[in-house]
């Protein structure tokens, strides 16, 4: 008997409607799961570092350590972390994390969707869901075909089945706290809602606060920035004749108001900065006369710090002979050689604090950590 183009209709629709029941019962299945994992998940502690206490949001600019010991960390710190276990849904685990992220320093949740998520999209609904965050966010999409993770942004054109989002836990502002946790939890669930997608278990709230306030207080430890001062004689500095000088040093000059001494890769190694409150810039070094300046290598920023602080040193020498200047510390007593060697010391140190815990001076995950 024919089957007339209503019947085949009917039977199309019927088929398409049997789908979408199926796939909606697979998410709220998956769904009740994520919800029973999260009831029952308990609390066990996996820290990073020795607990501790952070005075981080209230150091100054930078620390002369010359009249100070170098902090001291626990001989029982533990340089690894284990990744925190991530739940498996309907038998597929989850992929690898993207390279940019580490648990260690990290809250990371994953994304999986059964239909395929418009990145662009979901970056501009996540962006709303997480907004008043005071840490960064960072979004990654797998591309399975390479099976490689892409950092998505609102111009993001293509669809993914997989998406990562991972908080970092610490910067120079200090640690996370519950509010940024229930914060960044709550929004990505209701991303994840938005799109029918379901997430990987959340980390533990209070494992989460209290590695970051360890992981805060190791910062802290280590978070140094070493200052030289150069002060006038008899005559101030003209700011023409300091940029010339300044300039065949290598520095060039940033719109922060400081001259940066940069590697090969454009990254800082150490900057000049006007001891007075008056920034640099190229109209105000025209008719500007100062009294010092200032120089700082941020230790936690610069692989070698000890060969960064040699080189800072040596141009602060050739400036103060062409200017007539004197190199001083904070308490304007003269720097000498013995000085120098000392903190050419405690850069080591810390530096190598921070090698051990795997975090080395200068790596992208320092530069992460250590910025405001």
């Amino acid at each position: 008997m024919a089957i007339s183009e209503l019947q085949m209709g009917l039977i199309g629709a019927g088929a398409i409607a049997v789908v979408g029941v199926l796939a909606y019962n697979k998410w709220q299945e998956r769904k009740a799961q994520k919800h029973a994992e999260k009831t029952f998940r308990s609390d066990h502690r996996d820290v990073l570092l020795e607990p501790g206490t952070s005075e981080r949001p209230g150091e100054s600019a930078y620390d002369d350590i010359s009249e100070a010991p170098p902090t001291q960390l626990p001989d029982d710190i533990p340089t690894e972390i284990a990744p925190s276990a991530v739940a498996e849904e309907a038998g597929r685990k989850a992929p690898p994390l993207p390279p940019e992220v580490d648990e260690r320093v990290d809250c990371v949740i994953r994304l999986e969707s059964i239909e395929p998520i418009l990145a662009g999209q979901l970056w501009q609904t996540q962006r709303e869901h997480l907004e008043g965050l005071s840490k960064p966010v960072a979004w990654f999409a797998l591309d399975e075909s390479v099976n490689q993770w892409r950092p998505i942004s609102p111009h993001s054109g293509e669809r993914y089945h997989w998406f990562c989002s991972a908080m970092q836990l610490v910067d120079r502002r200090g640690p996370i706290n519950d509010a940024d946790f229930s914060r960044f939890v709550d929004g990505v669930g209701r991303t994840a809602d938005q799109f029918m997608a379901i997430p990987t278990a959340a980390p533990a709230r209070a494992e989460s606060v209290e590695r970051a306030g360890q992981l805060d207080q190791f910062c802290a430890s280590v978070d140094v920035q070493i200052g030289v001062n150069l002060v006038s004689g008899a005559e101030p500095f003209l700011g023409t004749k300091l940029r010339g000088l300044v300039e065949a040093q290598g520095l060039a000059l940033r719109a922060d108001g400081l001259f940066h001494a940069e590697d090969d890769n454009g990254n800082s190694l150490f900057v000049l900065g006007n001891l007075e409150p008056t920034l640099f810039s190229p109209e105000s070094l025209r008719d500007m006369q100062t009294q010092g300046l200032t120089m700082i290598v941020d230790v936690p920023r610069v692989a070698n710090g000890a060969q960064v602080f040699d080189r800072m040193m040596l141009v602060a020498k050739q400036l103060a002979s062409a200017l007539g200047a004197h190199v001083v510390d904070d308490n304007r007593q003269p720097f000498g050689p013995e000085a120098a060697a000392l903190i050419r010391q405690q850069i080591k140190h810390f530096q190598g604090q921070m090698q051990e815990c795997g975090m080395p001076a200068g790596s992208p995950l320092a530069l992460r950590l250590f910025t405001a």
